[in-house]
């Protein structure tokens, strides 16, 4: 009973401990700073009964916990660092499995969970510290119970009246607060800075790592590429007619649904294959023309966090049915922050599609160090003109941003028209038109 309690109390953690004179060879006994001073040399009894009531006043009775040092999981190759964020505090019971922190990287967010149950005993980074593969994280009490109170039992007691409000302030301007503070989780609010002026409440929030690098490629695509943007217009009168066809009979074989990302994410690689000028790439350390004999597609995705360009790759080798769980696969794990740096690696090519957030028009950005990207846009009923006469029909605007120092104004125009024939009329797979 004792032996188990003596080593009950060998703790490493406490950085200012009383020390206790060794009986029988045992080691030093390490007890937390406020505990009364031990008993003189020699008492062993004393000793003893002295190691008893530390104990009991200390509720160190706890000989099955065992402390863990959680480490930063290995990033990939093409990632060197990362942001932490915490989600937990030090007190906090969690399960096993539950996610502690998030560290934020230049591509993605790396969720850290508890390998066991237990109670958080120290965070060792600090929230937004920067930490590398392998550097420790936290100190976790396995199988432990947290010792924080219980909430107190919600009795309906007599509030006294609120007192008076003060008269409101002439001029004064109430600001809803940005979501990013509303839904700040623990941790979170050091990297909000508030601030105050005569008639208005605003805070600053400090860029997370995402944001940073996305901002910085996307000037760097300004600052190297001559971009430039041609336009056309796609009928979705067929594409629609078919998917309203099959979607049920699709849905059913292959229990997914049918979209319209397929149709033209193939539409791409068969434009791809015709113009392989728009598929290679500038490498600005050789000066050479990288030409690619494989068809990557790059799709962009809105995420809370930033933009993220998950890949479906050998595009060429699939079909409708291969596109769409590839795109669902890459859309759920979007959606639970678990996309990993290899989802994102590779892409020679990108598909951005506005049309979802209701956009009409737009000129996208080339995403380095790729030479073009496709914008979608919405479908709108509009008045055009067939075989001599005016219809209303469902109409795409589409856009292919290229760089024109590798792409010349030919081969994007019958780039983007070859994506217009093959959406607007499927059969011409099947031709290999």
């Amino acid at each position: 009973m004792f032996q188990a309690v003596v080593y009950s109390v060998q703790c490493d953690s406490f950085p200012v401990p009383h020390r206790l004179p060794p009986l029988s060879g045992q080691p030093q006994w390490f007890l937390p700073l406020g505990t009364p001073p031990p008993p003189p040399p020699g008492d062993q009894a004393a000793a003893y009964r002295y190691l008893l009531r530390a104990c009991i006043r200390n509720n160190f009775f706890r000989t099955g916990d065992e402390v863990v040092i959680v480490k930063t999981p290995a990033f990939a190759e093409s990632v060197t660092e990362g942001d932490v964020r915490w989600e937990k505090a030090v007190g906090d019971s969690v399960t096993e499995d539950e996610v502690v922190c998030e560290i934020e990287t230049d591509k993605t967010s790396v969720q850290v969970p508890a390998p066991a149950a237990g109670v958080i005993e120290e965070l060792l980074v600090p929230d937004g510290g920067k930490v590398e593969g392998g550097t420790p994280l936290f100190k976790l009490r396995k199988g432990a119970a947290s010792s924080s109170p219980a909430e107190a039992p919600t009795v309906a007691a007599a509030a006294p009246p609120p007192p008076p409000a003060d008269p409101p302030a002439a001029h004064a301007v109430i600001l809803p607060v940005p979501p990013q503070a509303a839904k700040a989780k623990p941790g979170m609010f050091s990297s909000l800075a508030f601030k105050f002026t005569d008639s208005i409440i605003y805070c600053n929030v400090k860029m997370n790592r995402m944001r940073l690098r996305i901002a910085q490629r996307l000037k760097e695509a300004q600052n190297t590429c001559a971009m430039l943007t041609t336009f056309n217009e796609v009928d979705m009168s067929n594409i629609q007619e078919m998917r309203k066809s099959h979607k049920d009979a699709f849905l059913k074989k292959h229990n997914i649904k049918l979209g319209f990302m397929s149709a033209f994410v193939k539409a791409v690689a068969h434009a791809l294959t015709d113009q392989p000028a728009v598929n290679s790439v500038i490498d600005d350390a050789t000066k050479e023309i990288v030409y690619r004999d494989y068809i990557d597609i790059s799709v962009a995705v809105a995420t809370p966090k930033g933009l993220v360009v998950p890949v479906i790759h050998n595009v060429e080798t699939m079909n409708f049915t291969d596109i769409e769980k590839a795109i669902s696969a890459l859309g759920e794990k979007a959606r639970k922050n678990e996309l990993a740096v290899e989802d994102m690696d590779g892409g020679t090519f990108t598909i951005s599609n506005g049309g979802v957030f209701g956009s009409l028009f737009g000129t996208p950005i080339i995403n380095p160090p790729q030479s073009a990207i496709l914008g979608m846009h919405g479908i709108f009923d509009r008045p055009v003109a067939i075989n001599d006469k005016v219809e209303i029909r469902p109409m795409m605007y589409v856009a292919l941003t290229y760089d024109h120092r590798l792409i010349d104004g030919r081969e994007a125009v019958t780039f983007l028209r070859k994506i217009k024939a093959v959406v607007e009329d499927p059969r011409v797979l099947l031709l290999d038109m």
